[in-house]
């Protein structure tokens, strides 16, 4: 074991010697480069740097520095209950946090789940995550998330949403304008958007939270193109009355038609993708495939640990492979064969850092340049048969390298996770937090209705689907029974 380095505040750092992947859509690799990182900043990017005296040395040889990973859409409130729902389809999934159990969760549930959540991105290489955080009943719970997120020491975006009330509502709440006016104040480190879907009804019942969001100058990130949800009306609506703009983040997006791409591709928003997600649950196929031919900027995200994994290298990986299998597919289907990659994995690894960035309007994150914000990671494993030979970077990223091979993670220039260990963080309590949770909500439901969740009954018949109740709307794309 080597001697641990010390990284007090304000401590200059250089990464030395590594390959450095700087994001710059080139396809660019600087080999046995440093990274020197003073305050919160990249101060100098290349070979065998000068560095002020007393700077912290990490060597990142046989490793790759690359930009700390940004995910646009994770509901982080969910993640104390970490692989509940392996089995689940979005319809179980919808039954069971919009319908049933969800409003079970307490502000100190809402606090667990994201604590849990920050620690696992960081730990990951995720430095940055929009925290999609749709179970904010009272502005308790969103105290309890924000407090959460400011105690460890990543970047998040606090998406806030609530989906036990309609968006006209909770919008129009003194206690949530209070909440805004007390937490939202331009740190750095807390990003803050609007979250809610928008089901087509004609009436256009959440035109009232478009116009709150307006005011308060925040983005809507939305659930778009989900099947049986959301669909092609509610993004006409939104481009009819207004509300599409180049900071809106449509998630999934997988059940749109041609018409929905061109009109977000022509208001500049961008797209979030859940491969994981959407592979699995059931929105629609993963939609990179359809998405790219718009030219639709793209981000990623892993939606939940209720499910998925919660890193990105999953989610490069898979939407790799889920726009490949499409590819194959649709040139079989017409007798022909993909003798060229459409989607390389430099494309993938930007969508996870730069994509990210400009996804929440961030041009000083996602790249590794002088002047930028230093959120940086490096992989490297020397107990990793896995880590060499080292040939090509972004596909070692992509198909390669996972969570166990972050061995270095800063955030804002301050070190987080060094030699392959977080760094300040109490696992122990960490876990005793998610245990009160778990027990809680264990007892609430009763052990009958516990197991029942995890292992769901297939129903003899259909059930509702969809889980937005404040419209009677009904079309063929949504409420199905």
């Amino acid at each position: 074991m080597s001697e641990r380095t010390e990284f007090e505040a304000g401590r200059p750092v250089v990464l030395r010697g590594g390959t450095v992947l700087p994001i710059d859509g080139r396809r660019t690799v600087l080999e046995r480069s440093d990274v020197l990182v003073t305050g919160d900043r990249i101060a100098a990017v290349g070979p065998g740097l000068e560095v002020p005296e007393g700077t912290a040395e990490i060597d990142a040889s046989g490793g790759i520095v690359m930009p700390g990973m940004i995910d646009t859409h994770r509901h982080m409130w969910q993640t104390a209950l970490r692989g509940y729902g392996a089995d689940w389809t979005l319809t179980q999934y919808f039954v069971w946090f919009y319908l049933e159990h969800g409003k079970l969760f307490r502000p100190e549930d809402v606090h667990a789940g994201n604590t849990l959540a920050a620690i696992e991105a960081l730990d990951a290489g995720v430095t940055t995550v929009v925290d999609w955080s749709h179970g904010l009943r009272t502005a308790d719970h969103a105290d309890a998330a924000v407090d959460a997120l400011q105690a460890v020491p990543g970047r998040y975006v606090l998406a806030y949403g609530n989906i036990q009330q309609p968006p006209a509502e909770w919008t129009a709440a003194p206690e949530f304008r209070d909440f805004v006016n007390r937490r939202i104040t331009g740190d750095d480190l807390l990003g803050f958007q609007l979250a809610f879907d928008v089901l087509g009804d004609p009436a256009f019942p959440e035109k009232p939270a478009f116009e709150v969001a307006r005011e308060l100058g925040a983005p809507v990130t939305t659930h778009a193109g989900v099947w049986g949800a959301t669909s092609d009306d509610g993004i006409r609506l939104m481009y009819e009355h207004g509300f599409m703009t180049p900071e809106t983040i449509y998630v999934h997006a997988a059940s749109l038609s041609a018409d929905s791409y061109h009109r977000i591709a022509a208001t500049g928003g961008s797209i979030s993708v859940s491969t994981e997600s959407e592979q699995s649950a059931g929105q629609g196929y993963p939609p990179t495939w359809a998405v790219r031919a718009h030219g639709i900027p793209v981000s990623l995200s892993m939606d939940t640990s209720v499910w998925w994994s919660g890193d990105l290298f999953s989610a490069m990986r898979t939407t790799l492979g889920a726009d490949r299998s499409r590819e194959h597919l649709e040139a079989h289907a017409k007798g022909d064969t993909v003798t060229h990659c459409g989607l390389r994995a430099d494309q993938v690894v930007e969508w996870a850092t730069l994509g990210g960035a400009r996804a929440i309007g961030r041009d000083d994150l996602g790249v590794i340049a002088e002047g930028k914000k230093a959120d940086l990671v490096l992989i490297k494993n020397d107990r990793s048969p896995v880590s060499f030979p080292l040939l090509h970077p972004y596909g070692h990223v992509a198909f390669q390298a996972q969570r166990g091979d972050v061995h270095t993670v800063l955030v804002n220039g301050r070190v987080v996770k060094h030699e392959h260990e977080l760094i300040g963080v109490d696992l122990v309590a960490v876990r005793r937090q998610v245990e009160r949770t778990v027990d809680y909500l264990r007892g609430e439901m009763g052990e009958d209705a516990w197991l029942k969740g995890m292992n769901p009954d297939i129903p003899a018949t259909k059930i509702l689907d969809n889980p937005y109740t404040y419209t009677d709307y009904r079309s063929d794309a949504t409420h199905r029974l």
